[in-house]
């Protein structure tokens, strides 16, 4: 496809749980399948010109699943940081993580999201951004706690990211129409787009074809 009008790209990375369960497998086989999609899907969006992609990997609600689901997460997490960073690193990524760094996330996963940050900072190809332990309401209410100016712009100083443009596109799979405390407070012109595929199904083909609506649509900001 031609390069991309949409730069700044956010995925609700939805349905890794019912792809694994249509195939007889558990939770935890459809978050690795929906893992190795995030990095296929990050390198496609490299090639479209995409400036900023950021992945809703694990929200504030997620803490109520299975403390077997959890924990195989954390690991998974944690193992996925560690052996995939140096390969981003060379592709020219930069990774950074969104949501509240306190428990009960892991110390040793903080430190590893620490390290992946660092080792790739200097990186201009284009930005991972990973919704991990985030909620938007959260986002919000942190910002709030320490905000004492009186602009969106000085509000957006405090958020979990302040250099994270706002998306122009945000995508969600699994055919489920909502925003899901997703992003709230960048979203407010955010263009829509929901594909019926789960997770682990959407193609480099539905990617692509996804970037495309979004060049179709004229947006108005508000105005007419």
């Amino acid at each position: 496809m031609a390069r991309s009008e949409a730069r700044y790209v956010a995925i609700i990375t939805d349905g890794n749980g019912r792809w694994a369960q249509q195939r007889g497998l558990p939770p935890l086989a459809g978050h690795e399948a929906g893992a190795d999609i995030v990095k296929a899907r990050l390198r496609d969006a490299a090639d479209f010109g995409i400036e900023e992609l950021t992945v809703y990997s694990f929200s504030t609600e997620n803490w109520s699943r299975s403390p077997e689901e959890v924990s195989g997460l954390m690991e998974m997490f944690g193992r996925r940081i560690e052996g995939e960073t140096p390969e981003l690193d060379a592709e020219g990524v930069r990774m950074r993580f969104i949501g509240r760094r306190s428990d009960p996330v892991p110390r040793e996963l903080i430190e590893r999201m620490q390290w992946a940050e660092e080792t790739t900072r200097r990186n201009t190809r284009i930005t991972l951004f990973v919704a991990f332990n985030y909620g938007g309401r959260a986002e919000i209410v942190d910002a709030a706690r320490t905000f004492t100016g009186d602009s969106e712009e000085q509000f957006r100083a405090h958020l979990y990211a302040p250099d994270m443009n706002d998306p122009d596109l945000i995508i969600r799979t699994s055919g489920e129409q909502r925003i899901s405390n997703y992003l709230l407070w960048q979203a407010a012109y955010s263009e829509f787009v929901f594909r019926d595929e789960l997770w682990p199904d959407f193609s480099r083909a539905a990617f692509a074809h996804t970037l495309d609506e979004f060049s179709a649509r004229r947006r108005r900001f508000g105005g007419r």
